[in-house]
């Protein structure tokens, strides 16, 4: 038999034990992440489509694949890529600039890089800089650089490696995302629209992968089931997001979609299950931050823009 204080202390413990376990776990549940309306509730703007394809002939009388815009300093700045229809003809980047994001002035020295191919571009400005990967010839990620917005160097094709220093298989890697944090670079890239893999560079030169498994696969749902790829990431309060476009397998046509995702580390990510945001085709999306909230644009087939719900 157990003394009344042995008893006590027996239960004190199982008391203490069962408040540490509850503590313990309250702290390691993983809390569903966020998804703020400002984020995900979007309207289509009236005056849609926004920017789309020059008339016959012209050299952007076709547009395609994403585009990128950057807001500065009161100024809205969009990259494309123009080609004229036929086999193998060129894809070339084109820009164009707006004081109202909705109507735009094409650059008359457009296209404004005419010594290789560039489409799926992601822009951002680091410093004095601006840097763009895009895809160009084989769908494989180039990295251009740009003093003035217009003129771009062409570095060559980017070298991703494994985690174990070999060098990913031979094959496309495109439709590149970048992200720059403290002095570190982040490349999400795609390989035949199956996944989205992850790199990482301090020096723009060598790719490494934060991990050799995919950090965002295909499904489970049908609006991206047959094909994925990554289109920008964002930090806004304590999460990532990352727009993304998916594709319905089979059915005539197939449709692509606008979706969105969260992270708190850029390598776990959460769909919002409200997903797709924007369906008939409209995809390759990315979103604007200006002094009046998100704007959210589609850039396949044209440009149409969404502005927030409720204005």
């Amino acid at each position: 038999m157990y003394s009344r204080h042995t008893i006590h202390a027996l239960v004190l413990s199982a008391f203490v034990l069962s408040l540490c376990v509850t503590v313990f776990s309250e702290e390691h549940v993983q809390q569903p992440l966020p998804f703020p309306a400002e984020l995900v509730a979007f309207q289509p703007c009236k005056d849609n489509p926004v920017f789309q394809a020059g008339k016959p002939g012209d050299w952007d009388e076709n547009i395609r694949e994403r585009g990128w815009i950057l807001y500065e300093d009161g100024v809205y700045h969009l990259w494309y890529t123009g080609y004229r229809s036929g086999p193998d003809e060129p894809r070339l980047l084109g820009y164009a600039y707006s004081q109202d994001g909705m109507h735009w002035e094409r650059h008359p020295d457009n296209p404004v890089h005419r010594e290789g191919w560039v489409e799926d571009m992601s822009v951002v400005k680091v410093g004095n800089r601006w840097y763009m990967f895009a895809e160009g010839a084989g769908d494989l990620t180039h990295l251009l650089t740009s003093d003035d917005r217009i003129h771009w160097e062409d570095h060559g094709a980017l070298t991703i490696l494994k985690t174990s220093g070999e060098a990913i298989e031979p094959g496309p890697f495109g439709t590149p995302v970048i992200w720059h944090e403290k002095g570190v670079w982040y490349l999400f890239y795609e390989r035949d629209d199956i996944a989205v893999w992850l790199a990482r560079s301090e020096d723009l030169k060598t790719w490494i992968h934060v991990q050799d498994e995919p950090v965002m696969n295909r499904g489970p749902l049908a609006y991206d089931l047959d094909m994925i790829a990554m289109d920008q990431v964002i930090r806004h309060g304590d999460c990532y997001y990352a727009y993304f476009h998916g594709l319905y397998p089979g059915g005539k046509p197939r449709e692509w979609c606008s979706a969105i995702a969260a992270s708190r580390d850029l390598i776990h990510w959460e769909k919002y299950s409200g997903n797709p945001l924007i369906r008939d085709d409209k995809s390759s999306p990315i979103v604007v931050q200006t002094e009046e909230g998100y704007r959210f644009y589609t850039m396949h087939p044209a440009v149409y823009l969404f502005l927030p719900a409720g204005r």
